[in-house]
């Protein structure tokens, strides 16, 4: 028999994060309108909590992901008219990408739809210890930001 030490506090933390991520990511995406996928969502969560526009290359740093696969998220939402895109000044080969109305729209239908998938969550864990949990997850996230 094999002596297998624990896993490490944080490898077990990381870990049902990346499983509670995929599991919500799937439930949710079920209940979005126009037929949304959560990259799309996110995207449209991304402009209406920071506003502006990017081009694509820096919604693909933010991201971390590939710019091609950015690419195609971005062509999806535009096909459905939830983004604008107009020629960047600054890299005339890139284009600057900011959320429509019909995009803002979009936005605050999805989290109508979601509010009933939320509400399942608050319920199961509770209001108190949701936000005494956030605080941890956020101080996490933003030294995995900062150190990437």
């Amino acid at each position: 028999m094999t002596d297998h030490a624990a896993p490490q506090p944080s490898f077990v933390l990381l870990n049902e994060i990346g499983i509670i991520s995929q599991l919500a990511g799937t439930k949710l995406e079920s209940v979005l309108p126009y037929r949304m996928t959560m990259p799309q969502f996110r995207i449209l969560n991304h402009f209406v909590r920071l506003g502006g526009e990017r081009n694509v290359n820096k919604l693909a740093q933010a991201f971390q992901v590939a710019k091609p696969t950015m690419g195609g998220v971005v062509e999806s939402l535009r096909r459905k008219d939830l983004i604008t895109l107009r020629p960047d000044p600054d890299d005339k080969r890139s284009k600057l990408v900011s959320i429509s109305e019909k995009g803002r729209e979009a936005h605050a239908a999805s989290i109508a739809a979601l509010g009933p998938v939320l509400s399942e969550i608050d319920g199961v864990m509770g209001r108190k210890a949701l936000m005494d949990l956030i605080p941890d997850l956020q101080r996490l996230r933003r030294h995995l930001d900062e150190n990437r």
